[in-house]
C-alpha cells in the first residue's frame, strides 16, 4: 500500500495529574472611591450610638446638658442617630452612590446605634433600682440575684435579634435602594426607639416638679416591665410580621390632605410633649404589626367557604 494511503499512527493519550497545593488566590477587588456624604452621614449615626453607650455606663444622675439625666442623654443621642440612619440612605439615592460599601456601614452603625445603646440603657435603669445601693457598675450575669441575670440575658438576647434583622435585611433586600413599601419583622430603629422612648419618659415623670405620688414604687414597678418590652421587641424584629415602611408610605410622592395631618399632628404633639409623643408613637407603631396580622387572618377566616357538610 502506497505510503500516502496508510493511516497515521495515533499516539496515546497521556493524562498529567495536577499537582496537589494550594489554589492560586484571585486578587481581591480594591475599594477605590467612597460615597462621602452619606458615608459622614453613618459615621454620625455610629458616634451616636456611641455615645449613648457612654451615658448610659454613667450612674443615673443629672448632667450639665439642660439638666437631664444620663438616661434621657443616651436616649435623645439614640434619635439623634435616627435622624441620620433616614437621611444618609436618602442623600445616597440622591446623589446616585447607593453601594455594598454603603449598606455594609450603615449596619455596622445600626448595631450599636439600636443594638447595644438600648441594651445599655436597659441595664442600667435595671441596675439602679434593682441593685445594691443604687449599683454604680452594671449587674451582670455573675451577681448573685436571678433578676439581674435575667435581666442581662434579655439584653444580650435583644443585641443578637438586632444582629440578626440588620443581616437578613441585607441578604434579603440586596444595596439597590429600592423604595420598598413593608418591613419584614419591626425595624431595628423602631425598636431601639420603643425601648428608648420608654426610658424616657420614665426618667421624665420621675424628675418633672410633680412626680408620681408612690415615686419609688412606680420607679421600681416600670423598670422592672422595661425588659419584658425588651424582650417582646427582639422578637418582633426576628418574626415574619409585616411593618409599615413610615418614610416611603407618608412622605413620598403625592398624598392627600388626610395623610398631611397625620403626619403634621404627631409631629405638632412632638413639640409640646416630647417625651409622651415618642414614648406612645414608637409603642403603637411596634404594636401595628401583629395588629395589622389578626386583622388579616380574621378577614382571610370569614372570606374562606364554609365547609361541605356532607
Amino acid at each position: 500500500m502506497p505510503a500516502a494511503m496508510t493511516a497515521p499512527a495515533t499516539k496515546p493519550r497521556r493524562f498529567r495529574l495536577k499537582p496537589r497545593g494550594p489554589r492560586p488566590h484571585k486578587p481581591r477587588r480594591r475599594l477605590r472611591r467612597v460615597a462621602m456624604l452619606p458615608s459622614l452621614l453613618t459615621l454620625g449615626n455610629l458616634m451616636c450610638g456611641f455615645s449613648a453607650i457612654h451615658f448610659a455606663a454613667k450612674p443615673v444622675a443629672a448632667t450639665g446638658i439642660f439638666g437631664w439625666s444620663t438616661l434621657t442623654v443616651a436616649g435623645s443621642l439614640i434619635f439623634f442617630g435616627m435622624f441620620f440612619d433616614a437621611i444618609d440612605g436618602l442623600v445616597a439615592r440622591l446623589v446616585r452612590s447607593t453601594s455594598v460599601f454603603g449598606a455594609n456601614l450603615d449596619s455596622l452603625a445600626d448595631v450599636v446605634t439600636f443594638g447595644m445603646a438600648p441594651a445599655f440603657m436597659m441595664l442600667r435603669l435595671v441596675s439602679h433600682y434593682y441593685g445594691p445601693d443604687g449599683a454604680t457598675a452594671i449587674l451582670g450575669p455573675e451577681v448573685d440575684s436571678v433578676y439581674a441575670r435575667v435581666a442581662w440575658a434579655i439584653a444580650a438576647v435583644y443585641l443578637c435579634c438586632t444582629a440578626l434583622r440588620l443581616a437578613r435585611f441585607n441578604a434579603e433586600t440586596g444595596s439597590g435602594g429600592e423604595a420598598h413599601r413593608t418591613f419584614f419583622g419591626l425595624p431595628s430603629p423602631g425598636a431601639a426607639g420603643l425601648v428608648a422612648s420608654l426610658i424616657v419618659l420614665h426618667q421624665h415623670l420621675l424628675h418633672r416638679p410633680a412626680p408620681p405620688a408612690n415615686e419609688l414604687l412606680f420607679a421600681r414597678a416600670s423598670a422592672a416591665a422595661i425588659p419584658a418590652v425588651t424582650l417582646l421587641a427582639a422578637f418582633a424584629m426576628v418574626s415574619r410580621i409585616r411593618y409599615v415602611h413610615m418614610t416611603n408610605r407618608y412622605l413620598r410622592g403625592r398624598r392627600d390632605f388626610t395623610t398631611l395631618l397625620k403626619v403634621v399632628l404627631p409631629l405638632a404633639a412632638a413639640v409640646w410633649w416630647p417625651q409622651i409623643a415618642l414614648a406612645v408613637g414608637f409603642t403603637v407603631y411596634a404594636a401595628s404589626g401583629p395588629v395589622r396580622a389578626l386583622k388579616r387572618r380574621k378577614a382571610n377566616d370569614e372570606s374562606d367557604p364554609p365547609p361541605d357538610e356532607h
